[in-house]
């Protein structure tokens, strides 16, 4: 049987700009590239006047070199026309035809396209598909449910899911929101991300929090992510008053920086200032993954007020350092957070039900041991061979159709 070779191909993908952008893809995708061989190319957006936008928005897309290698995979950046806040629902079409040159450069070195988020990256996944006669994959990650609710982009997702050989969804829920919007249900596989135990593992709390110069008797809370409105870091603060009020020695972390979603930065710093909350919550910044166990292993609680997830990949990275995780009803995080034992999952936009779920969670004495043996027991291992399976069988069916 003749090997599959697979193109990753995603416009979220670490790059030596953006060293943090969609880390958890890589993770997933070289992981498989330890079994078959894979190149990724990640279309970056482009517009003529965009240097003229990082006058007062230095960090407005930034532009990667056209290729990189790394950890011995080809990656390559070619640029597709993106204007900012027009035609986005052409994203698609020109990303494809922006990729196509890289693609027929490349045409030897794989077998299968594999698409991560349906729309823009899925759609235009497709489109190179069917130019190129090469089947396509795609990876429902979540961002789904929001582009669903805008008509142009919802009959674009679901073309490239009907026009997909096989679809990836990290979640059942996220699975079972798509069949509901009318995408087939038997072409829809369920592959939850994994956790890398060699980077995620408990440091002694004492050492953590020296090296981030917290108080040693403080109750600490952390939570990880882009900061962007949907991750909820804004929920968290606004209830940090009456939390303070009952818990004066406290310190809310923050971890994370920009994203192609944005940045609230400012935003969130004006609130913390407005509820004069300065002396209790941080803004760490972004932190390379390896580095991520510092914060996680300085805290008590993990939370996450999200607007919507796939699946969460920080939730299992928290749960291996040892924090119970406080989370709301969204996507497929019950999935994750799938037993009271983990942590607490409360109703989204249920200011009081938050408040009281990490209160509550300041207090128990959470097992800890058991909750990072619940994260090693979802290691990349079975989730990265079922998909190396599921690209085997695809191949064995183009092999046996020519």
């Amino acid at each position: 049987m003749m090997q599959p070779k697979l193109l990753v191909f995603s416009s979220l993908f670490p790059s030596q700009k953006r060293p943090n952008a969609g880390v958890f893809i890589r993770e997933r995708m070289f992981r498989v590239g330890r079994q078959l061989p894979v190149i990724v190319v990640s279309p970056v957006p482009w517009f003529p006047f965009q240097g003229i936008v990082r006058f007062w928005r230095p960090h407005f897309r930034p532009q990667p070199a056209v290729y990189e290698e790394q950890q011995g995979v080809q990656v390559y950046f070619p640029r597709f026309l993106s204007v900012p806040g027009l035609f986005k629902s052409c994203d698609g079409f020109f990303m494809a035809l922006g990729s196509l040159p890289t693609l027929i450069k490349l045409r030897n070195q794989f077998t299968i396209i594999d698409a991560h988020f349906a729309y823009p990256d899925g759609y235009a996944a497709t489109l190179l598909g069917t130019w190129l006669k090469v089947p396509v994959t795609i990876t429902l990650r979540g961002t789904e449910v929001p582009l669903a609710k805008m008509p142009g982009r919802k009959t674009r997702l679901l073309t490239a899911l009907k026009n997909a050989t096989r679809i990836f969804s990290v979640s059942d829920s996220l699975k079972q929101y798509m069949v509901s919007l009318g995408a087939n249900a038997d072409k829809i596989c369920v592959i939850g991300n994994g956790i890398d135990v060699v980077k995620f593992y408990p440091l002694a709390t004492a050492v953590a929090r020296t090296e981030l110069k917290l108080p040693a008797d403080a109750k600490v809370l952390v939570s990880v992510g882009a900061l962007v409105d949907r991750k909820g870091f804004h929920r968290v603060i606004e209830i940090l008053p009456a939390l303070i009020a009952k818990v004066p020695e406290f310190v809310y972390l923050i971890v994370g920086g920009d994203s192609p979603e944005g940045n609230i930065k400012q935003r969130l710093e004006n609130q913390v200032k407005t509820l004069k909350l300065e002396d209790h919550v941080r803004f760490l910044g972004a932190y390379p993954s390896e580095q991520l166990k510092v914060p996680l292993s300085a805290a008590d609680l993990f939370v996450l007020a999200t607007a919507n997830e796939g699946w969460a990949n920080v939730f299992l990275e928290a749960m291996a350092c040892g924090l119970p995780v406080i989370t709301t009803e969204v996507g497929g995080n019950k999935e994750v957070v799938n037993n009271p034992a983990l942590g607490t999952v409360v109703p989204f936009g249920d200011s009081a039900a938050l408040l009281a779920a990490l209160l509550q969670g300041l207090e128990t004495a959470w097992d800890r041991p058991s909750i990072i043996r619940h994260a090693r027991e979802n290691s990349w291992d079975s989730r990265v061979n079922i998909l190396v399976e599921e690209f085997q069988r695809i191949a064995s069916k183009k092999n046996a159709s020519l």
